[in-house]
């Protein structure tokens, strides 16, 4: 069977990696694997704000698409172009995968001119459901997998921290610096890998927050890494931190969990999905509302047998963790229904 799939033409920049593109090319691999004939379309633009040219360009694609063909489309595209999917929605087997909803009018748009509507967690599906009243059953669920891994060997003292996201106020980073900074009269040494040059403005913020508060020494702001680099920095962590203001899943949270790497992370979104429960019904972290950071650093960096507990607890989750075949089986189950 064949789907064409729209994509960002960044999805495999190393220079911009991302849990969306992560998420896409697992997909489009997983698909092909599966015996889909997938053919990729590369949306050029700056997507999701688009320029004139950039919706010309997309609706050129669309164009060339023949009748009846079934087209994947990234939210990160479709969400913010109702007009061009509308003039092809009537020819064209429509599905939109949603990785971050944008919650306006526009979105709402788009996503009813779609067959039918993929998200990246449950609480996803609840959220565009519940925003636009779409129906139940138009809107699915394919969170997103995770690679084996080996287990990390972690450390006695709990002091390697690790955050794994790009550097932009949505991500929280300018919060997390503060809660470092209150416990500052302990040791510990965060790395923070991540784009640095989505918000250029508040990367200087941050590391004038950072000198000001006397931790810069002790915050690395490492840059992207991927492949290997980013597999080591996951196995040279104790704690996985994650400070976002929302998160429709939270791969990093997966990745770490997969290496038996604890989580501290705010409560928001789909995270508590992703972190999940243990075999035994424990939690693999600590789960914080925005101003509870410094509190949760200060107990995992104080208290030794709550550091074992959730070590046990993450490692245990570890083997619960679903990887990308079902992943993709979900949404190969969804095309297949569209193309039918």
């Amino acid at each position: 069977m064949l789907v064409h799939v729209v994509l960002p033409n960044d999805i495999d920049d190393p220079a911009t990696p991302s849990g969306g593109n992560t998420y896409d090319r697992e997909v489009c691999d997983g698909l092909a694997a599966a015996g889909w004939t997938v053919r990729e379309h590369a949306a050029a633009g700056t997507w999701p704000e688009p320029t004139a040219a950039s919706r010309a360009g997309l609706a050129g694609i669309l164009a060339d698409v023949p009748d009846g063909a079934l087209v994947l489309l990234d939210g990160l595209i479709a969400s913010v172009v109702p007009a061009v999917l509308r003039e092809h929605a009537r020819r064209l087997r429509l599905v939109v995968l949603v990785h971050l909803p944008l919650d306006d009018e526009r979105e709402c748009e788009a996503l009813l001119t779609a067959r039918a509507i993929i998200t990246t967690s449950d609480w996803t599906r609840r959220r565009l459901i519940e925003s636009y009243a779409l129906p139940g059953d138009r809107v699915h669920t394919a969170p997103p997998g995770v690679r084996p891994a080996p287990l990390a060997p972690g450390s006695g003292a709990g002091t390697a921290l690790l955050c794994v996201a790009a550097v932009t106020p949505h991500k929280g980073h300018d919060r997390l610096a503060e809660a470092l900074a209150e416990v500052a009269d302990v040791p510990w040494h965060c790395v923070c890998v991540g784009s640095l040059d989505r918000d250029p403005a508040f990367v200087d913020r941050l590391r004038r927050q950072l000198a000001a508060d006397g931790i810069q020494d002790r915050v690395v702001l490492a840059g992207p890494r991927t492949g290997a680099e980013l597999s080591a920095a996951y196995a040279g962590a104790d704690l996985l931190l994650l400070a976002s203001h929302g998160e429709t899943y939270g791969m990093v949270v997966t990745e770490a969990l997969a290496r038996g790497t604890p989580v501290l992370a705010t409560a928001v979104g789909g995270v508590p999905e992703a972190l999940g429960r243990a075999p035994d019904g424990s939690v693999p972290g600590l789960l914080v509302d925005a101003g509870g950071l410094a509190h949760g650093l200060r107990r995992w960096l104080g208290a030794p047998e709550l550091r074992q507990a959730l070590r046990r607890s993450a490692a245990s989750r570890r083997t619960t963790l679903a990887g990308w075949a079902d992943t993709c089986a979900r949404v190969s189950t969804v095309l297949t229904e569209v193309a039918a």
